[in-house]
Parts: structure tokens; C-alpha cells; sequence
């Protein structure tokens, strides 16, 4: 099936034209292709975006395991153009995780229709410091254990591609040095100094989760984590954008410090796509007020976006538009050892794409050349 009239977004940028579909993945792209099988009137076609970190939206959270839930989250994705993501579980007991890591295997290894692609599993918790644990649920922290962990990950057939840590905890750096051989290991929910940080990030781990939240601030005595992440190439950072949980000032911020290694996230919650009222995370109380989640004591717990909202905000706050697409695309795809398969209009990958307006409105979402 032919695509034309387009303005495509590629590897290479922008390109005028269009691309085929075989069995469910693009086949080539045919810059300055006229005619076809599927005329899309001059919009933009961008990659299907790649969530990495979401907890939840309309009304379920993955850590209920729930099959019926985690179905209701993809198709909600799929319909907000992210065609693929990590479901993000919260800091719980090992059994109440294994039970929705086993829906995550099941959702991936058969995927619904109109639903978006489960990527992997982002482990977000337990192993956190009790200082930033920030909406986690403190009474099930627990040092990092590898032992556990080697578990969990047996058990939904190695689908866990980002496991959470505080290096500030005892076994940090074995426990980054052993898990980094099987997925990406990130620091989160961290009240580290700089040589913690850079130890565990030199042991292993190459990402650091929602910059800025749940850590210390940089100071230019005391960089802390964010110093030590920002000057090794390999460490990828993840950003919330939906403008409450980090300043529009700090974004451009971020994209300077992490060049070309920000990946937007949306750490949405069950209250994501949700009228105001009152939700659960993680066996907490969350009451969402004019876009905002927090929790009893006023803490902010996540967020009510989702990734293409964020996306578009980050472009408003002045990110320019092809490093705000592929932060929302390749690369979180790469992040998750996904980027041979998702995440760029390219020959051979799955044809999940975008329609998009002039300003990246949303038009429609196709799912392995299918629209949704």
C-alpha cells in the first residue's frame, strides 16, 4: 500500500512525498511520491510515539494487575498516537509486581487490535531512598536486590528493559554492575551526592529517571546526581512535560545538558485522560485538581498528560520541533532496546505512525499500516 503527499518525518528530517507498507511494516520511502493508494492531503507523518513511563490513564494503573486494565491503557495510547509503550510499575510488594509484569508478558506476547505495542516494562521501586520517595508507597521500600529482581525478570519472560534504583543505597553499585548486563539500569527517587551517583553510573547505569523530579537540584558546589549524569554521553535522561512538574526554563535546560539524550515521558497516572476527583497509586490516596495529581500532603504524585501533549508543550516551550519528535520517539525506542523495530519512519520497522496537522495536531494513528 502506497502513502503519498506527505511531508514525512525520517531519520534524515523532513522529506516531501510519501512511503509503502508490506505486511504491516514500511517497506521504502518514496520522497516525492504523487499518487498512491492512501492520499494524506499534505499532512505531516511522524513515527508512532514510545512511552517509556506511564503508570496509568483512564481509570487503570498497571500495578493493578489487571489484564482487562492494561488493555484499556494501550488502547488509550493508541488513540493519542503513542503506538507503543513500557508499562511502570510503583514501589510494591515482589508478589503484587510479579502479577502485573505477567500482564505485560501477555499483552506483548498477543497483542489486541487498536492497542498500542507493550515495549518492554519500566520497574520503577522499590529499591528508593525513603528521603525522595516522593508519591512512592514508603513502606514497601527495600535496598536493591538483585536476587529478587533476577526473578521478576524470569518470571515475564525478560520483558523488564528499565529497572529503578537510589545509588545512595547499600549494593547499589554491585546491583547496577550485575542488572546492567540484562537491561537499562536508571537512578530515581535519589538523594545522592555526586561520587554516589557517579559510582553507580560508572558500575553500570545509563539512565536517570524524570530529571529533576525526586532528586537533589544541581548546585555548583554540590552537582549531585543531575552533574554526574549530564557529563556521561551513555546516560540518557527522561523528562516530564506537561508543565507542572518541571518550569518551561528548565526544559530548554535540559535539552542542553543531555544533548540529543532527552527522552520525553509522560508518568501518567489512572487519573490520565480523567475528570478532576479523587484516585489511587500505589495503595495512596491522589486527588487530581485542575490537571494536577497530588497526594494527601500536597506532594505531586504524576501526571494527567499523556505523551503527545507533552510533546506539543515541549515544542511551545521552545524545543525545536525535530528534537521534540525524537525525543518522543527513537529515542525512548533505543532506550528499551527497541530501536530496530519502533520509533522512526524507516524501511523494515513496523508502520506505526502519525497523521499530523501543520502544528502537530493529531489526525489519526495507524498501527502496522492500519488506521486505528
Amino acid at each position: 500500500m502506497k502513502f503519498y503527499n506527505a511531508m514525512v518525518f525520517t531519520p534524515g528530517g523532513w522529506v516531501k512525498g510519501g512511503f509503502r507498507v508490506e505486511n504491516g511494516r514500511f517497506a521504502e520511502i518514496l520522497p516525492g511520491l504523487n499518487e498512491g493508494d492512501e492520499n494524506l492531503g499534505g499532512a505531516k507523518v511522524i513515527p508512532g510515539l514510545v512511552d517509556i513511563h506511564t503508570h496509568g490513564n483512564s481509570g487503570a494503573d498497571f500495578s493493578d494487575g489487571d489484564p482487562d486494565g492494561l488493555k484499556t491503557m494501550a488502547a488509550y495510547c493508541a488513540r493519542s498516537g503513542i503506538t507503543a509503550f513500557a508499562p511502570t510499575s510503583m514501589t510494591l510488594p515482589f508478589e503484587k509486581l510479579a502479577a502485573a509484569f505477567q500482564t505485560a508478558r501477555a499483552l506483548h506476547d498477543d497483542p489486541p487490535a487498536g492497542c498500542a505495542r507493550v515495549a518492554g516494562i519500566h520497574m520503577e521501586g522499590p529499591f528508593f531512598s525513603e528521603k525522595k520517595k516522593g508519591a512512592q508507597n514508603g513502606e514497601y521500600l527495600r535496598d536493591p536486590d538483585y536476587e529478587a529482581f533476577e526473578e521478576l525478570q524470569r518470571g515475564c519472560g525478560g520483558l523488564i528493559r528499565i529497572v529503578d534504583l537510589a545509588p545512595e543505597l547499600p549494593g547499589a553499585a554491585e546491583f547496577a554492575a550485575k542488572a546492567s548486563g540484562i537491561c537499562r539500569v536508571s537512578v530515581a527517587h535519589t538523594d545522592a551526592d555526586y561520587e554516589q551517583a557517579a559510582a553507580v553510573f560508572d558500575a553500570g547505569a545509563s539512565h536517570l529517571t524524570h530529571l529533576f523530579n525526586a532528586m537533589p537540584p544541581i548546585h555548583h558546589r554540590k552537582p549531585g546526581v543531575i552533574g554526574a549524569a549530564s557529563e556521561r554521553e551513555n546516560v540518557a535522561a527522561e523528562l516530564i512535560c506537561d508543565g507542572i512538574h518541571v518550569h518551561p526554563s528548565a526544559v530548554r535546560m535540559a535539552f542542553r545538558l543531555f544533548p540529543g539524550r532527552i527522552c520525553l515521558i509522560s508518568d501518567s497516572l489512572r487519573c490520565g485522560g480523567m475528570p478532576d476527583g479523587e484516585y489511587e497509586l500505589g495503595g495512596q490516596q491522589v486527588f487530581l485538581k485542575d490537571g494536577v495529581a497530588r497526594l494527601a500532603d500536597g506532594t505531586i504524585a504524576g501526571a494527567s498528560s499523556n505523551l503527545f501533549q507533552d510533546m506539543r508543550n515541549a515544542i511551545r516551550f521552545g524545543i525545536p520541533e525535530e528534537e521534540a519528535i525524537r525525543a518522543a520517539t527513537i529515542l525512548p525506542a533505543r532506550e528499551i532496546g527497541a530501536g530496530e523495530e519502533i520509533g522512526s519512519v524507516e524501511a523494515g520497522k513496523y508502520a506505526d505512525f502519525v497523521v499530523c496537522g501543520e502544528d502537530l495536531s493529531l489526525r489519526s494513528v495507524w498501527l502496522g499500516g492500519q488506521r486505528i
